[in-house]
Formats: structure tokens, C-alpha cells, sequence
């Protein structure tokens, strides 16, 4: 997993500076190269209106969430997930790689924290790096 966030932080730091993956700077007036770049789509995982499940109710719930996250990974409709690390409202992130943002919402709404009420997820299209898709979960 560790090897997963570092390959999508090298990922976005490259987009947000510009830079290809190979290294070269792109013109900024080009427009992306469709062969780079693809659509995704971005849940932003929020705390749910039900955060009051005891321990052990709420361990089984995560470990769940998780078991799901790993079914996803391992049918490539999910290319990078994570926590946030400052307990905040915003908890982490998924990064589909599907046909629609219909396909991520189901997804989504079959994760056993969301059926739980413990996560929320507000989900936008995101125009990402295509080498995301290659990012290995094991």
C-alpha cells in the first residue's frame, strides 16, 4: 500500500508541475496528450452521520471497507485509494478507472462503510495521468 501512495503522490506531482512521467517538460499552450492522460473518477470519502459504533462493531466495518477496496483493486476499477492522516471530516480518497461516474457511485454504494453511514463519498470526473492504471496492488 505504501508503494501504491508513492507511486500516485510521483503521479500528481508530475500533472500539477507540468511535467511528463518521462520527465520532459510539455508545453503549457499543447493540449494534454490523450495517450498520457484519461478520465477517472475521484471520491472524496467524507465522515457519514453514523460514527457511533462501538469498537468492535466499527473494526469489523473497516476491515469490511477494506476486503472491498482490494475486490476493486484486483478487478482495476480502483488504481489508488488512501486515508487522510489528520482525522479530519475529508477520511481519504478513491481514484476509479470505469466506463461512468454511474459505475462509481455503485461501487461506491456497495462499500460496506458506506452502507454502514460511516463514510460519505462525493464523487467528480478527474482528468488524471493514464500510468495510473499501472500501478500494481501487491
Amino acid at each position: 500500500m505504501k508503494n501504491l501512495l508513492s507511486a500516485g503522490i510521483v503521479a500528481i506531482f508530475c500533472l500539477l508541475t507540468s511535467t511528463d512521467l518521462s520527465g520532459q517538460t510539455e508545453n503549457k499552450s499543447a493540449a494534454p496528450d490523450p495517450d498520457k492522460m484519461t478520465v477517472y473518477y475521484m471520491a472524496m470519502l467524507k465522515s457519514g452521520p453514523v460514527r457511533d459504533h462501538d469498537s468492535a462493531t466499527a473494526a469489523k466495518i473497516q476491515e469490511a471497507h477494506m476486503g472491498h477496496i482490494m475486490k476493486m483493486a484486483a478487478e482495476k476499477k480502483l488504481v489508488l485509494a488512501g486515508p487522510f492522516l489528520d482525522n479530519g471530516e475529508l477520511r481519504g480518497i478513491f481514484i476509479f478507472n470505469v466506463a461512468s461516474r454511474e459505475e462509481a457511485e455503485a461501487l461506491t454504494n456497495q462499500d460496506p462503510a458506506v452502507q454502514a453511514g460511516r463514510l460519505v463519498m462525493e464523487i467528480h470526473p478527474w482528468y488524471g495521468p493514464a500510468i495510473l492504471k499501472d500501478i500494481k496492488w501487491d
